[in-house]
């Protein structure tokens, strides 16, 4: 904690002499630095050793089954529970984690695929007086920066504009537009400005023109969500976390505490899902982060746990790139039932969404066609009508669970947790849930602080401000000119490379000398014959005989070899 507030300090130090010495075009510079050195900072304190080549699955299955006592069990990979993993290990704790399925294989995967603050919290802290969900506003933008800063190659700033089509409402949206950047200081990734009605068209000639005053854009990020979970538990195993997939926990193992006389957890008695091999993985501290699957966890270790999970169903769709600008985002703030809707641009396409409604927690949600068609209903709101929005052109929908949750420690039950909970039953079982993706990092420094805490584990201050992530310390945004020029690819499939793995895009182009085959397009997406091999080898994502595709590249490599 002390490291984070050091930090901290460093940068409010720093802004008010930034703004008053660099001026504003030179903010985004200082940012960076301030980053690479909480970089330097951050690994400068790591004890443990950084692993070059990773571990197998093989390996890191022995490491679970013979090591007599891990400090952390973390149970879940999804991007809570790899940031977790990641923070236990880089606190010299040892460490492991379990998944049942893929890394990032549920919500993880299922997201809106940005990095926010939360425009519309911060409307309501204001018109509320709310300081809880000004908080919430601005840790979620320090957290925007830091992730932009320690993976640069899986996410950028984005462009996002706010059409207007009446006048009040343009010193309105405007005034709280400029409030995002004013709480983000420093931190703000490009200032938002004021576009007249034909400059808008301009920009996004797909709006619907009739009644349209002008708009105003703003900056947030994108980032590919589910290799950044990947990059995450990459990071959390390269630094000597025992990290396997395919593992499900069968029960929870308990002992008596000879203090209290109370059954405390003391670990898992797991399965490995690929051999049906059973064993126990004893642990000081066990993290439920588990996501929607929370309550199952709970009434594993206590069958009269009540649930503190409200699970909400995101649906979104994707449709045509031709539906919006290559680089141009549009946010609809007030939707026929008051929700928000995101239209953005992604890989060559569009999504479309999210939905907030009330679902039951399943392993593979799916999309229900009223969700599908309110989207495209409100897409429609906002297009020209010389745009037909068909049904038809829905490529792809997927459903994410959020898992909104109430505090067990609260008196209020009832009432949703506006954020995320930590909370540690009688046995010791610790959960953590709700959250947001941009917010993984401090609700996984919250939950190992809680841990340290509560079970007297050491270690010291969380260390992942700062801490790059797997591929993200030798990228630069010309690095796939190299990958052109050294191993002769197209440029399409150089970029792709160098966006997907970073730095450790050349260890993958040095697979396509080795395989006769070069790259198909699976449905509608780039994807390299030699970047299976390199996943299988290298991502541990499941054992050396089989190769599992992320949720995001749903393809069957039968289909592929065929």
């Amino acid at each position: 904690m002390a490291f984070r507030k050091a930090l901290k300090g460093t940068v409010i130090i720093g802004t008010g002499a930034a703004a008053a010495l660099l001026g504003l075009s030179q903010l985004s510079e200082y940012r960076k630095t301030q980053a690479r050195l909480a970089y330097v900072a951050a690994e400068g304190e790591l004890q443990q050793p950084f692993k070059d080549e990773l571990p197998t699955r093989q390996a890191q299955l022995s490491t679970l089954q013979n090591t007599e006592e891990f400090d952390v069990l973390v149970i879940g990979g999804g991007a809570t529970g790899s940031g977790c993993a990641l923070d236990a290990v880089t606190r010299n704790l040892k460490t492991a984690l379990v998944e049942r399925n893929d890394f990032s294989s549920g919500t993880s995967s299922r997201s809106t695929k940005l990095i926010h603050g939360g425009v519309r919290y911060l409307q309501k802290a204001i018109m509320k007086l709310d300081y809880e969900q000004y908080m919430m506003v601005k840790e979620a933008l320090h957290e925007r920066s830091n992730l932009l800063d320690i993976a640069p190659h899986l996410s950028a700033p984005l462009p996002i504009m706010l059409p207007v089509y009446k006048w009040w409402q343009l010193p309105y949206y405007w005034a709280g537009i400029k409030m995002y950047d004013l709480v983000a200081g420093v931190q703000c990734l490009k200032s938002s400005y004021v576009l007249s009605k034909k400059k808008a068209l301009e920009l996004f000639p797909m709006l619907k023109k009739d009644k349209l005053v002008g708009a105003i854009v703003y900056y947030d990020g994108q980032h590919n969500d589910a290799r950044m979970n990947l990059a995450i538990a990459l990071t959390a195993a390269r630094h000597g976390a025992a990290m396997a997939n395919y593992t499900e926990v069968v029960h929870l193992l308990k002992k008596t505490d000879a203090g209290t006389g109370k059954e405390k957890v003391c670990g898992a008695r797991c399965r490995d899902v690929v051999t049906g091999n059973e064993f126990d993985v004893r642990a000081k501290c066990v993290i439920n982060a588990t996501g929607p699957f929370t309550d199952s966890l709970r009434k594993m270790d206590d069958v009269k746990n009540a649930n503190i999970c409200q699970p909400s169903a995101g649906v979104h769709i994707v449709i045509p790139g031709y539906y919006s600008p290559d680089n141009m985002g549009l946010l609809d703030p007030a939707t026929s039932d008051g929700r928000v809707i995101f239209f953005l641009p992604w890989e060559k396409m569009t999504i479309a969404g999210t939905t907030d409604t009330p679902t039951e927690v399943t392993a593979h949600p799916i999309p229900m066609e009223e969700d599908i068609n309110f989207i495209l209903n409100e897409v429609r709101n906002y297009l020209s009508p010389d745009v037909e929005v068909r049904r038809g052109d829905v490529l792809a929908a997927w459903s994410g669970i959020r898992p909104l949750v109430t505090d067990p420690n609260s008196k209020d039950t009832q009432s949703i947790c506006r954020n995320h909970i930590v909370h540690i039953s009688d046995s010791g079982l610790l959960h953590t849930c709700g959250g947001k993706w941009t917010t993984y990092r401090s609700m996984a420094e919250e939950t190992l602080d809680a841990a340290v805490s509560a079970h007297g584990l050491g270690g010291g201050p969380s260390k992942t401000v700062g801490l790059m992530l797997e591929g993200g310390k030798d990228w630069s945004p010309t690095m796939y000119i190299r990958l052109v020029q050294d191993y002769g690819l197209e440029n399409e499939v150089a970029q792709h490379l160098a966006a997907t793995y970073g730095g450790k895009a050349f260890e993958v182009a040095k697979m396509a000398r080795v395989t006769g085959k070069r790259w198909p397009i699976v449905g509608k997406r780039l994807f390299l014959y030699f970047e299976m091999g390199y996943r299988s080898r290298s991502e541990q994502l499941t054992n050396t005989s089989e190769i599992t595709l992320d949720t995001q590249e749903v393809a069957r490599y039968s289909d592929l070899t065929n």
